[in-house]
């Protein structure tokens, strides 16, 4: 019994060395590959650097974790990620198989690990980059990557290729990327303010959607990186297909009321939820009310608790609505943190029904803002208003 134990597991471990002999040469059938990771922004850098390579003439797969996981085919074509288990980093293996199968030059990655130890595992074994991006560092996910933002940079920071080149956007933790490119003989290239300006007002306006400066600037500087032409690239931008996520606005004629509402979902941390918040206030002077929807979790308390204590942004809205499993414990962090304004509770509500108390809340001109999370109800909501919009606001 011992010994066919033993012949067992030296099979097992010949099988192991086989893959990973099988892998990297996947691997270095794909010259250029493209690590992003960071804590918001990723699925969207990732879709922004794929699509302008792709207009460049370079054959380029990509794969996104965002709201729905998607690999995207050298042809623009995109399929859902299969995941029969739920999510694991493991997954990565059968993209590259994919992308080297479909002679892609270029693969850009989502990088999908939370954990600290996960981000090193999935760049030195699995992905391997000769670039990494990494969007921006903020307090999110701090049950697993904190208890601090340099907690969380420094998990984040496993992710840096050895002795390739590390892109960022980031600002506030450099010394903490910049230690790690040291250590790793990796050249590190920031996005300076000059980067920043050099994507105008008029270029930003061709996006169908509202895309943020710093994710097309730092896309931008990877593609610059790659030697590939600005303007081709910026084309295929423009016309690439957005992540389910991306900040969508839908306007409806209710019944002679005007309504406007925004998917801010997919931008989960308060700093970002608290930037996004600003720039629909900014826009949309015009409109009357404002109502701030929460799609809540019980499954992320830290998130949901650091919404409702460290922010205050929300508590502007004319109405605020809760929805989600973690609807009561925002509530209660809210209270705790002194604020004793009413909440409207939708978390036992179906969708249609959501969508008419949201309405029912509305002036003759509303904002509405969805925020804290897309899974779920969130994105069941988006899709609930996006049907029913006027057509020119159609995607």
């Amino acid at each position: 019994m011992i010994e066919l134990l033993g012949i067992a597991a030296s099979t097992l471990v010949g099988l192991g060395l086989l893959e990973t002999v099988r892998h990297r040469r996947r691997l270095r059938r794909i010259p250029t590959r493209i690590h992003v990771s960071g804590t918001r922004g990723k699925s969207s850098v990732t879709r922004l650097i794929a699509a302008g390579l792709r207009a460049s003439g370079t054959p380029t797969a990509a794969k996104t974790t965002g709201t729905l996981a998607r690999m995207i085919l050298p042809d623009a074509r995109e399929v859902p990620v299969f995941r029969p288990a739920g999510a694991n980093i493991v997954e990565q293996l059968r993209i590259v198989d994919v992308a080297a199968h479909n002679d892609a030059e270029v693969l850009v990655l989502e990088c999908m690990a939370l954990l600290p130890e996960l981000h090193w595992v999935s760049e030195s074994k699995m992905v391997r980059a000769t670039h990494g991006v990494i969007t921006n560092i903020r307090p999110d996910h701090l049950d697993v990557m904190g208890p601090t933002e340099a907690d969380v940079a420094r998990a984040i920071a496993g992710m840096i290729p050895v002795k390739g080149v590390l892109i960022t956007g980031e600002r506030r933790n450099l010394g903490i990327l910049r230690e790690a490119c040291a250590d790793r003989e990796t050249r590190l290239v920031t996005v300076t303010d000059e980067d920043l300006a050099a994507v105008s007002d008029e270029e930003m306006a061709r996006f169908r959607y509202v895309e943020h400066r710093e994710n097309v600037a730092l896309a931008l500087k990877v593609i610059e990186s790659l030697g590939k032409p600005r303007e081709a690239c910026l084309e295929g931008m423009w016309r690439a297909e957005p992540d389910p996520g991306a900040l969508f606005e839908y306007e409806l004629d209710f019944f002679g009321r005007q309504v406007v509402f925004a998917n801010g979902f997919a931008a989960n941390d308060p700093q970002s939820t608290e930037t996004i918040w600003n720039i629909l206030r900014a826009k949309h002077p015009e409109l009357e009310r404002v109502i701030a929807v929460f799609n809540l979790r019980a499954d992320r308390p830290s998130r949901t608790v650091q919404l409702a204590r460290d922010t205050t942004f929300w508590r502007s809205a004319d109405r605020v609505v809760l929805m989600g499993s973690g609807a009561y414990q925002f509530a209660r962090a809210a209270a705790k943190a002194g604020h004793e304004g009413a909440f409207v509770f939708v978390d036992d509500q179906r969708t249609d029904e959501i969508f008419e108390t949201i309405m029912g809340l509305c002036g003759r001109s509303t904002l509405v803002v969805g925020m804290a999370n897309i899974y779920g109800q969130g994105i069941a909501l988006v899709r609930y208003f996006r049907n029913r919009a006027r057509l020119e606001h159609d995607d």
